[in-house]
């Protein structure tokens, strides 16, 4: 197992390039269930996450590899229709599974996901949605079982906005018998993402990016010949986050300057600069980082997955902050850790109230989940001293060569194995 070194504090300066998303490919993916044949992506990120969605795949009967950024699914001799539980239990994403292969084969056995370090996620919305479309559901051992006939489109209003729960009915319901409209739909990009790829294989999905989503229900789908998957939009905010807090000056190439609004109104809050340039953004640090509240929000508000970041940009800023989780309100494990770095963080429910100091300094840190890895890495930028950051294979799962980009933009890093 690895563990990151940092040696701070650095300051950031080049140009780093953002990989491809993370959230959109773990959707892409399963949409192939439903076009038989060859599939090809490009611009997709290596990570663990898409391997044990490959896996899963292949489990399925499957072909599928991934080479130098290039994803191959061959999905023609997919004939299963059972996700096992000791996949399903390493990326919740894999039950994502569950609409398109009972919409191909009527049926299917997916494993519950289980519980998450970031709280309590449930499925009930995406069960609700194939159940209003006509499939039986039943719960046994630990398993979702689905059959249908033949799915029939229908409204499915979501209690909440769930974006998974929104791709999981969007694939359900593309080869259903007639029309489905999504109601209080999540309007995130890897959404609509994902509605532009059904599209291109033959789909008939309109109102993607907003909170009514209608599709009308088509015979079949076919393979899609090349599509390049969006840049990661949280990567996007990962980088800015990290220039702002090291007073750097980084130019981000291959991201989109309109998926990150809520990020970048946010840190032009704190002092930092920030400038649209053709093929990526500029962010340079301001002089001082000031204190400023953050409440998260589904999209286009201030994404859940920024929190863990933006806490430790506050955690050295001047003043005094709140931020608010209205997503997971039990996403705070991160705090703890940048509190042994000499963080003033206090949590007071579903917010935590953070004092800025002057320096963090180094300690031997653990991560706890995706983003709080990504937390605590820019944390070893700004602290004075080496800090060690354990169970890095967290970062792993969503962050392609994060710390060779933060390397080749001046920040001494390195991995050492336990």
């Amino acid at each position: 197992m690895d563990s990151i070194i940092v040696e701070g504090p650095s300051k950031l300066e080049g140009e780093v390039t953002v990989s491809g998303a993370k959230n959109a490919v773990l959707a892409l993916m399963p949409a192939c269930i439903l076009a038989p044949g060859r599939n090809r992506f490009t611009n997709v990120p290596d990570l663990a996450d898409v391997r044990t969605m490959i896996k899963l795949l292949k489990i399925l009967g499957a072909e599928a590899e991934l080479q130098d950024g290039t994803l191959i699914i061959d999905s023609s001799g997919l004939n299963k229709w059972v996700a096992p539980y000791e996949l399903v239990r390493t990326m919740r994403a894999s039950v994502l599974v569950l609409g398109p292969l009972t919409a191909m084969f009527g049926r299917s056995r997916v494993s519950l996901p289980g519980g998450c370090a970031i709280g309590e996620r449930p499925i009930d919305q995406h069960l609700k949605g194939l159940g209003l479309l006509g499939a039986e559901i039943e719960i046994e051992e630990g398993y979702i079982e689905t059959s249908a006939s033949k799915l029939k489109g229908n409204i499915v209003p979501f209690d909440i906005s769930t974006v998974t729960g929104t791709e999981n009915i969007m694939l359900a319901s593309v080869l259903a018998d007639g029309e489905t409209i999504l109601l209080n739909a999540a309007c995130e990009p890897e959404v609509m993402e994902l509605a532009s790829v059904l599209n291109k294989m033959g789909a008939r999905i309109g109102g993607a990016g907003t909170d009514i989503i209608t599709i009308q229900g088509v015979e079949r789908l076919s393979p899609i010949e090349d599509h390049q998957v969006m840049p990661d939009r949280i990567e996007t905010g990962t980088l800015m986050v990290a220039s702002a807090l090291t007073k750097g000056d980084l130019f981000i190439r291959k991201c989109k300057f309109e998926n990150v609004g809520a990020i970048i109104g946010k840190l032009i809050e704190t002092g930092a600069e920030i400038s649209r340039i053709d093929g990526g953004i500029r962010v340079r640090g301001g002089d001082e980082i000031k204190s400023i509240d953050i409440n998260t929000l589904p999209y286009p508000g201030f994404p859940t997955d920024m929190q863990a970041q933006m806490m430790t940009l506050m955690s050295i800023s001047n003043g005094l902050s709140v931020i608010t989780e209205n997503i997971f309100p039990q996403r705070f494990m991160h705090a703890g850790e940048l509190r042994r770095m000499g963080a003033d963080i206090k949590l007071v429910g579903n917010s935590a109230v953070v004092r800025g100091i002057s320096n963090l300094r180094a300690a031997p840190i653990m991560a706890s989940d995706l983003r709080a890895s990504a937390s605590l890495v820019l944390a070893g930028l700004a602290a004075s001293g080496k800090t060690k950051i354990s169970r890095v294979y967290h970062l792993d799962r969503g962050y392609d060569g994060l710390d060779k980009k933060l390397e080749a933009a001046g920040a001494r890093i390195w991995r050492e194995k336990d």
